[in-house]
């Protein structure tokens, strides 16, 4: 059986970044498995630009910015394996999986990073009404359509769900000819970035309806309309309030799910609100030399800190592997008032190699004007004033290392408006 010191799980831009930190930081043996036939993940079918503005400070299109951590990867000794899907990781850090070249095979690691990213919540998870006929797609379906394969999926669109890949799909269906006749998100916000509602909506006239959702789904052999209606505080349909709509093509952008499959079958324990692993500020899980990154922890903004993220994740697998530096025990860091979750949810204050923690948070609405607080117990450990936070936008708290010595139990992080 072939031992690697550290081995990745997918070939994303988490995975590659995880990778290349990893080498660099003295792993001998370094092996990435991933199921497509090239690595870059999702990032081959984004040919927008608007990547890489954070890290190196320039535009760069998905598959510009994945070339340049795949061209570090093809100048390190890190063993890639294409076409190859893993079926089980065992608790031991023996992963089984399978290929074309290879067959049905094991390899076993110090360390493991998993890095399988996300994928989108379908029209099922949904239950719309309607018959199930041709023109309904998830929306990162059709971006692979149209700037892979090069088909058009429709003519007339309606986009459900105002999320990053929806926003940028109806920009880019613009683009080819189409026409976008509505964007319809059921939540009071945006989920997406605010310069994607400009740039993708604003910009090319497109009507964004919030607090509207698509009750009725119409045709028969091929989509002929949507019936769309308002809904009240509880995310219900308000009867009188319907539009009618004719299309042919119906796109859902309702939301991403991270691919934990894997991560359920080896008994990690996952949070309930990011449906990620538990994991430490060096992106341990529970499970003792397994680290997750990317967006199979937590569903990222930017690619930009997606990088940032592996390259910890993979800095501290090397550290596993080679010195046995692992997580335990610690303090518990918790959501509170309008905060929807806080990652990492645990802290061991007695690993501290970079001499800071960053947590990232999501907000649970629209607010200006907050505070946002880390406290243990009634002691208020850091805070800092914001001016606007909305929920599609990730957000950050730096805890400083001189304020460490102040933490004596678990920490709660809440917004006040």
């Amino acid at each position: 059986m072939k031992e690697f010191d550290v081995l990745i799980i997918g070939g994303g831009p988490a995975g590659l970044a995880a990778a290349i930190s990893a080498y660099d930081n003295g792993a001998k043996s370094v092996c990435i498995m991933e199921r497509d036939n090239r690595l870059g993940g999702i990032l081959n079918q984004c040919i927008h630009n608007g990547f890489g503005l954070t890290r190196f400070k320039e535009s760069l299109a998905g598959p510009e910015y994945a070339d340049r951590f795949v061209k570090q990867v093809e100048t390190r000794n890190i063993t890639v394996m294409l076409d190859t899907t893993v079926l089980s990781l065992s608790g031991e850090k023996t992963v089984t999986a399978i290929s074309p070249d290879r067959g049905y095979f094991e390899v076993k690691a110090k360390a493991v990073v998993l890095a399988m990213g996300c994928r989108e919540r379908s029209r099922g998870a949904l239950n719309i009404a309607g018959a199930r006929c041709a023109g309904i797609y998830s929306a990162g379906t059709a971006q692979k359509y149209v700037n892979v394969k090069g088909f058009m999926p429709g003519k007339r669109i309606v986009i459900l769900g105002s999320g990053d890949i929806g926003l940028i799909m109806a920009r880019r269906m613009t683009l080819e000819g189409a026409k976008v006749v509505a964007v319809c998100e059921i939540m009071p916000y945006s989920s997406g970035l605010r310069r994607n509602i400009v740039q993708c909506l604003d910009d090319f006239g497109i009507p964004l309806y919030l607090e509207h959702t698509i009750t009725k789904i119409e045709g028969k052999d091929r989509v002929t309309g949507v019936v769309v209606s308002k809904v009240d505080e509880n995310r219900r349909p308000i009867a009188g309030t319907e539009l009618h709509f004719d299309c042919d093509t119906v796109l859902f952008s309702v939301g991403l799910i991270p691919e934990n499959e894997l991560t359920k079958n080896a008994e990690i324990p996952l949070a309930k609100n990011t449906r990620g692993a538990i994991v430490y500020q060096n992106r341990e899980t529970l499970c003792s030399g397994v680290f997750a990154c990317g967006n199979v922890l937590q569903v990222h903004d930017l690619v930009d800190f997606v990088s940032e993220e592996s390259e910890l994740a993979g800095r501290c697998a090397a550290e596993y592997a080679i010195k046995g530096i692992s997580a335990k025990g610690g303090v518990n860091v918790v959501n509170g008032k309008n905060v929807t979750y806080v990652l990492p949810q645990k802290l061991d204050l007695d690993l501290q190699s970079n001499g800071l923690i960053k947590l990232y948070f999501r907000v649970s609405g629209a607010f200006r004007n907050c505070v946002i607080a880390l406290s243990c117990g009634d002691k208020v450990i850091v805070q800092k004033q914001k001016k606007i936070a909305v929920p599609g936008e990730m957000e950050t708290l730096v805890i400083p290392k001189d304020k460490l010595s102040l933490i004596d139990g678990d920490l709660t992080l809440t917004l006040e408006a």
